[in-house]
């Protein structure tokens, strides 16, 4: 059961993740393993299911009921924001709600970065300025201290002196994450055209 100091420290670090600024070129922090098949009610367990129109709320409860792979702490007692969610193969299966990349997003989390991930999980990431990263996450070990760097396509594991080529995500989204999510995208282009 969690205490009221580290409930306090928990939403202290939810307010300075949805502050946390990202550069593109230049994410940073440490490597977070949750393994396969973590879905979509493991990041947002259902038991705060009455939290959903509190998402700062449900924030703190994110991957909360997800095992880390080399530690008993919860995610949210264990993370700094500007961390890596580290994930084997179908991240994000199961419901479709945004709620899921939502709360990652606003914990801090730099990037999700998983073997293979949910098609629509991918997508809502993407729509709420989360950036998504789909490689062989094996090489990588929690606690490793990753720097990632979307627009040239890698991600260097500082702790091993490793780097690993990422495919690029399509001009359109990495457009969409630099203006930090869809919203703000269409805000931002209202006079878009499509021709």
């Amino acid at each position: 059961m969690v205490d009221a100091h580290t409930t306090e420290e928990i939403a202290l670090k939810v307010r300075e993740g949805m502050e946390m600024e990202r550069d593109l070129s230049n994410l940073e922090g440490s490597a977070w393993h949750t393994g396969d098949g973590v879905s979509t009610d493991l990041i947002a367990p259902g038991r705060y299911f009455d939290l959903r129109s509190d998402i700062v709320k449900l924030a703190e409860h994110t991957l909360e009921d997800a095992d880390l792979v080399t530690t008993d702490e919860d995610f949210m007692e264990a993370m700094e924001p500007g961390d890596f969610v580290l994930g084997g193969e179908n991240f994000g299966q199961g419901s479709s709600r945004e709620h899921a990349p939502a709360i990652i997003e606003m914990a801090g989390v730099s990037a999700v970065i998983a073997e293979s991930v949910a098609r629509i999980f991918y997508r809502n990431c993407v729509n709420v300025g989360l950036p998504i990263i789909t490689c062989d996450t094996s090489q990588f070990d929690e606690g490793d201290e990753l720097q990632v760097d979307l627009i040239e396509g890698e991600i260097h594991d500082k702790t091993k002196d490793l780097t690993v080529e990422i495919d690029p995500l399509p001009d359109v989204m990495m457009t969409i994450l630099e203006d930090g999510g869809l919203k703000p995208h269409v805000e931002e282009h209202r006079e878009l055209k499509v021709e």
